[in-house]
């Protein structure tokens, strides 16, 4: 696959952390309830890329799921490709980031959420960031950096 951002697995070490380079670029899960979103419930704000600060969720997306990770019912109109994912012996969707393919993790259909969509989107913490920047949701990664 294709992504916007074209950065080297070098240029991607130099930029994260080992933690959040094993999640975003190997597919890598961190231990459920360790993350640092997980009970983190703003009633504003964006939750961004970890790689490249692309916007992917708002604040009124999340939800108390208690699986152990930050759970969205929807993201960001643009801001998540979903993928078929095979591995454990069964079939999941996994969720990258539109912008730079980062791993975020799985989405989940029909569990019977209250939300508005029936989904859940289990997202690492480690491979977001959050700002209170409610604008930062209209902005695209080049401009948030320049903003």
């Amino acid at each position: 696959m294709s992504y916007p951002d074209q950065r080297s697995e070098d240029q991607w070490r130099a930029v994260l952390s080992p933690e959040q380079f094993r999640v975003l670029r190997e597919k890598g899960t961190e231990r459920p309830g360790t993350g640092e979103y997980d009970s983190h419930y703003p009633s504003k704000g964006v939750y961004t890329c970890a790689g490249c600060d692309a916007p992917l969720y708002t604040a009124d997306h999340k939800f108390k799921s208690g699986c152990g990770w930050p759970a969205y019912f929807d993201s960001i109109p643009g801001a998540v490709k979903r993928h078929v994912d095979n591995t454990l012996g069964m079939k999941r969707t996994e969720i990258v980031c539109n912008n730079c393919g980062g791993h975020l993790g799985h989405v989940f259909e029909g569990e019977g959420f209250p939300t508005p969509t029936d989904e859940r989107h289990c997202v690492n913490s480690v491979s977001l960031r959050f700002t209170e920047d409610a604008g930062a949701a209209a902005k695209g990664p080049n401009e948030k950096a320049k903003a």
